[in-house]
């Protein structure tokens, strides 16, 4: 992709917040048509299930790694330049900061990129939550919550000051991610016949996949030729929310690919939620259902920086790329989504009690 005509008209900064509202607008439009949401994937699966949030879940993953592999394999993208497996990555972080991350999203009742997409439909209840999120991933990225965070983190940690390519470390030869993710799609596949889900679904819940991938060539494209060091990153929404939080609180913030996509992803969702007659304002139902949401908020935004990305950051877009810390990640992330369903929502600790 030959950015050079752009740059002579633009500053670079300005194209990489571009960039970011564009995969962002795919990524809502995709995520609101679709109701992806990796909270209603695993409470489904967590009570028996492999249901239509499964399938579209799968669905979304599996694009995501099919279209991101296939960049690779065309030589559009080299996952080794992604920012997220250029650092150190924290196995300690992924385990505590992914069950965190899962009770969080469950208590909630969406995850943050999910919470996003909720708020541009009018759901207040998504606005508070997501705000809460913000205030406290940037707390554990630069505040007062960061010496924990790094405490924590730094218990385990992968070797050589970089992360680990999951493909490489099984050794596993080259085209194997895109095996994986087509299989993968195809056990999606089955399960979007099985649960009876119509095309629009598909290729909306394709859509989200597609959003992810089209984040990591973008901004990979734009490394390639920029001035400046440009971070290759695409769709997560822990550092993200936490540089638009502080992008309206200090003075000349810096323009970057962040900066675009929060912004980008309410849009989009906005749009293909008036577009299908969809906004409505919405609130807590009561004191009790606004203390969980605030709790759940303030879980995913710590467990997020910990994890080293949110249900979208680590689950779908590091796991595009086989970033071992986010595959393990969005594991303890499923874990702790379906032990919180089961003590919370499903009455496990009543039961245990009567027993």
């Amino acid at each position: 992709m030959d950015l050079v005509p752009l740059l002579d008209h633009m500053d670079e900064g300005l194209v990489a917040v571009l960039m970011g509202l564009v995969t962002g607008a795919v990524f809502g439009v995709a995520a609101q048509r679709s109701s992806f949401c990796l909270r209603a994937a695993t409470v489904e699966f967590a009570r028996g299930a492999l249901g239509p949030r499964v399938a579209v879940w799968l669905l979304a993953f599996s694009t995501a790694v099919i279209w991101v592999q296939g960049a690779v394999l065309l030589g559009l993208f080299r996952s080794e330049e992604a920012r997220m497996m250029a650092v150190t990555g924290s196995w300690s972080g992924a385990v505590i900061g992914g069950l965190m991350f899962g009770a969080g999203m469950v208590l909630a009742r969406g995850c943050s990129g999910r919470l996003l997409v909720l708020a541009a439909t009018g759901n207040l209840r998504a606005v508070v939550s997501g705000l809460i999120f913000a205030v406290v991933a940037q707390m554990s990225l630069h505040g007062w919550l960061a010496p924990a965070r790094a405490w924590i983190a730094g218990l385990w940690v992968t070797p050589g000051g970089a992360n680990v390519n999951l493909l490489h470390a099984l050794g596993l030869p080259e085209g194997a991610g895109l095996l994986l993710g087509l299989a993968i799609a195809a056990l999606a596949f089955h399960l979007v016949r099985r649960n009876g889900l119509g095309l629009r679904a598909m290729v909306f819940a394709s859509g989200v996949g597609f959003a992810v991938a089209l984040g990591w060539v973008l901004t990979f494209s734009l490394a390639q030729v920029a001035f400046e060091p440009v971070s290759v990153t695409s769709a997560t929404f822990s550092g993200p929310s936490a540089n638009m939080l502080m992008f309206f609180l200090t003075e000349n913030p810096a323009l970057d690919f962040d900066i675009g996509l929060v912004p980008g992803v309410f849009l989009g969702a906005l749009v293909a939620a008036w577009a299908g007659r969809e906004v409505k304002l919405q609130g807590f139902e009561g004191e009790g259902q606004m203390r969980r949401s605030m709790t759940g908020a303030a879980l995913m935004g710590f467990g997020a920086m910990l994890a080293g990305g949110c249900a979208i950051g680590a689950g779908v877009t590091g796991g595009s790329i086989f970033v071992a810390t986010a595959w393990l990640a969005l594991f303890c992330m499923w874990v702790g989504a379906g032990v919180t369903d089961w003590l919370v929502d499903q009455g496990g600790l009543a039961r245990r009690a009567a027993a």
